[in-house]
């Protein structure tokens, strides 16, 4: 969440950042009930220091007394009146908080105003491939006996499917690439649960705003709510919550496999067939915690470091820098990796490189030591897709056809694979 330090002295400018998020009048009441909500609790504060310093004045006043052999009668029940204070406080912090939460990130300087029609394109890598004979990528995925549509929604319904054969192999190429490149860059490998307490969606800043969006788990009368992890991002950085690292120890950097599991029910996106959307894909997620100094550095070494995967791969593909609307509401700068869809006649969203500043470590408690100082700060985080297979295998499968329907391998995955080409399986006989 935002530091409330900072609506206090700068309103103006949290008021503007916000504004390229939210509808300016929206922005304004919002930022009005905080103020109000935080005038009360600090009042609130006074009232109680107020109270405990009468409390000790009675306390001396009634020992004096005593001592001289005086009694003193009193009216006022002073534990009750502090308790009720407390109590009022406690109330008040909480809507405070509540409040807080569901504000967004404020946006980076060089985040522009607006939705997707606002974003730009930064760089264009490689040309637009000519292919003859155009197929699809559920065409050729069909053709080719690389992904079953139709057993994967008996299975688990729409949105659903089964790599068989070589696709099942190029999808596990290409996580086990990832896997390799991220232990060899010095990142920490994890493999977390998929099932999270809420608390962790709290503190990646999922939720309050995208609670529905994911799966929930039914759990008995008191038990603490979970969910299925739409993204690693989410349980990396839950994992972390309420620690404090060392200064030499940052940065801190890890990645983790995991399936991502999405209600992706909601929303028409008719031109998404085959697997481009679904509610269960896999994905490899980076991620790094490092001081505010470094963190819009760790930004654009991240997102070279994903494109430097896609370039080895030979695709083409462009860096755009989302506009503040198109974001995610938790970070403060986010830059999209797309792919070329050749049959989509588009560019089609592979990874998402972002920095959250210290928006999701206020959230979820994570600061570093600061040498010579007594207080700790909060750390900054980034995270990234690298890469989301269920878009990157279409892409390959489209930009590397042939001719005559075979499919070209990557060189970089041809040993993990087991082949250079994936042609049409004979039939049985």
């Amino acid at each position: 969440m935002l530091d409330i330090e900072l609506i206090r002295k700068d309103r103006a400018s949290v008021e503007a950042g916000l504004s390229k998020r939210l509808d300016p009048s929206e922005v304004s009441r919002a930022l009005s009930s905080i103020a109000e909500l935080d005038k009360r609790r600090r009042e609130l504060i006074g009232e109680i220091d107020a109270e405990r310093a009468r409390r000790k004045e009675e306390a001396r006043a009634f020992a004096a007394a005593k001592a001289a052999g005086q009694a003193i009668e009193t009216t006022r029940d002073a534990k009750a009146a502090l308790q009720s204070l407390e109590d009022q406080l406690a109330q008040a912090q909480r809507d405070l908080d509540t409040a807080m939460s569901e504000l967004p990130n404020l946006p980076a300087d060089d985040v522009v105003a607006g939705g997707k029609e606002a974003n730009e394109v930064v760089r264009v890598f490689g040309e637009v491939p000519k292919i003859e004979n155009l197929r699809d990528h559920v065409q050729l995925a069909t053709d080719l006996g690389l992904v079953d549509f139709e057993r994967g929604t008996k299975l688990g319904g729409s949105g659903s499917w089964i790599y068989t054969g070589w696709g099942a192999r190029l999808e596990w190429a290409l996580i086990n690439w990832f896997i390799d490149r991220h232990f060899q860059a010095g990142y920490q490998f994890m493999l977390p649960p998929h099932l999270l307490l809420d608390s962790a969606g709290y503190a990646a800043g999922q939720f309050p705003k995208f609670y529905d969006e994911v799966f929930h788990i039914a759990v008995g009368e008191g038990e603490r709510g979970r969910f299925l992890l739409p993204t690693s991002e989410t349980a990396i950085l839950g994992a972390f919550q309420n620690e404090i690292f060392d200064t030499a120890d940052l940065p801190h950097r890890v990645y983790a496999y995991t399936p991502c599991y999405r209600d992706e029910r909601a929303g028409s996106h008719s031109d998404e067939r085959g697997t481009v959307r679904g509610n269960q894909f896999n994905k490899v997620e980076i991620f790094q915690f490092t001081t505010p100094e470094d963190g819009e550095k760790t930004l654009e070494e991240m997102v070279d470091y994903a494109e430097s995967m896609v370039l080895d791969l030979g695709l083409h593909f462009r860096r755009s820098l989302l506009a503040a609307k198109d974001a995610s509401a938790s970070m403060r700068k986010t830059l999209d990796i797309e792919v070329w869809m050749p049959s989509m006649d588009k560019y089609k969203e592979i990874s998402s490189v972002s920095w959250a500043g210290d928006y999701q470590a206020r959230r979820a408690g994570i600061r570093y030591r600061v040498p010579g100082s007594k207080n700790n700060r909060f750390v900054h985080t980034l995270n990234g897709s690298a890469l989301a297979t269920s878009r990157l295998v279409p892409a390959i499968l489209e930009q590397f056809q042939q001719p005559d329907g075979s499919v070209l391998v990557p060189e970089v995955l041809r040993d993990k694979v087991g082949t250079d080409r994936i042609t049409k399986p004979a039939k049985r006989k």
